[in-house]
């Protein structure tokens, strides 16, 4: 039996992937919210052996998967396994797969998109142009300027070519400290401190871990140029979002452009709603019909495969 059993807002319901779910075996698909509470998860989950896992509300947590031993695997739509207790997956001999790479262009673009936006105060125009002004604001070039890519996977490496195309210069950090694949997307390799000094942007692309939490906080931002723009396509928790409040409020900084947050979806009074110098998203970076239909996809065949004894895309193997 395989289950969705957090499909919301849905996505995958009634979809060419639903669709040859079916032919692997009986398919329950939940649409409505409630997966992010553990035992209702446990409740969806029931006797089911699969999971393919939409929304990273749903949290696997060790009491999930001590109350679920019938679960086998999980396949995740998309590349964070954050909300996957992975140590306890591997040890419960739970495959755990994801879809790296599928949304990576349409993630870059939409990073490009924020630095773009921020630098020529888009946001700021339109508005003051509808209430009937006419603005003649100093804008920020790119051309020429310096872009740092934090994390260089698939897709920073895609920011780090795009961020090339438009006339700038890359320095790019790996977490590995992997200097070849840097070089591979077109960047000059560069220390933490080094790319937080010289980037006039700053892009965020590593994966979250105990270590990667809180990657900007204080002492890094105030390492940036009073110019610089600062991009997060993410996740919210790889800023502290307190010394970020301070430093865009104090225009330590020129701006961000936000994606992701630490609370989602946001408040609607989150005092980063309020400030001028913000460009925020509503975590959709991703969401282009073309990534949907080919991350839910590869997200089944991920299944497929799993089921014929050749998993792959793996995230956790079992212990064996």
């Amino acid at each position: 039996m395989i289950v969705v059993p957090d499909d919301f807002p849905s996505v995958f319901d009634g979809t060419p992937a639903h669709e040859r779910a079916k032919k692997l075996g009986d398919v329950s698909v939940f649409t409505e919210r409630g997966a992010d509470a553990e035992q209702e998860l446990i409740r969806r989950i029931g006797r089911a052996e699969v999971a393919i896992n939409i929304r990273a509300h749903a949290r696997f947590s060790e009491a999930v998967f001590t109350a679920c031993p019938a679960l086998k695997m999980i396949s995740v739509w998309g590349t964070g396994t954050d909300n996957v207790d992975l140590s306890t997956a591997g040890m419960r001999g739970v495959t755990v797969c994801n879809t790296p790479g599928v949304n990576a262009f349409a993630v870059a673009e939409h990073a490009l998109t924020l630095m773009l936006a921020v630098a020529r105060k888009i946001t700021t125009l339109d508005a003051e142009m509808r209430k009937g002004k006419w603005p003649r604001e100093l804008l920020t070039q790119l051309l020429g300027k310096t872009l740092g890519v934090f994390g260089l996977g698939t897709i920073g490496a895609r920011v780090a070519a795009l961020g090339k195309a438009i006339g700038m210069d890359v320095l790019g950090w790996s977490a590995l400290g992997d200097e070849a694949r840097i070089g591979k997307a077109g960047a000059t390799p560069a220390s933490k401190e080094e790319i937080l000094a010289r980037a006039d942007v700053i892009s965020l692309h590593v994966r979250l871990s105990s270590e990667t939490r809180g990657f900007i906080g204080r002492k890094e931002l105030a390492l940036m140029k009073p110019t610089a723009i600062l991009v997060n396509t993410g996740r919210g928790v790889l800023v502290d979002r307190d010394a970020l409040l301070a430093a865009l409020k104090e225009k330590r900084i020129l701006g961000a452009g936000l994606d992701v947050f630490h609370q989602e979806p946001l408040a609607p009074d989150d005092p980063i709603l309020a400030l001028p110098n913000v460009i925020c998203s509503p975590h959709n970076a991703g969401q282009t019909p073309e990534v949907i239909r080919d991350g839910l996809l590869r997200a089944v065949e991920n299944v497929e495969h799993f089921l014929k004894g050749k998993p792959r895309d793996l995230v956790v193997s079992p212990v064996r």
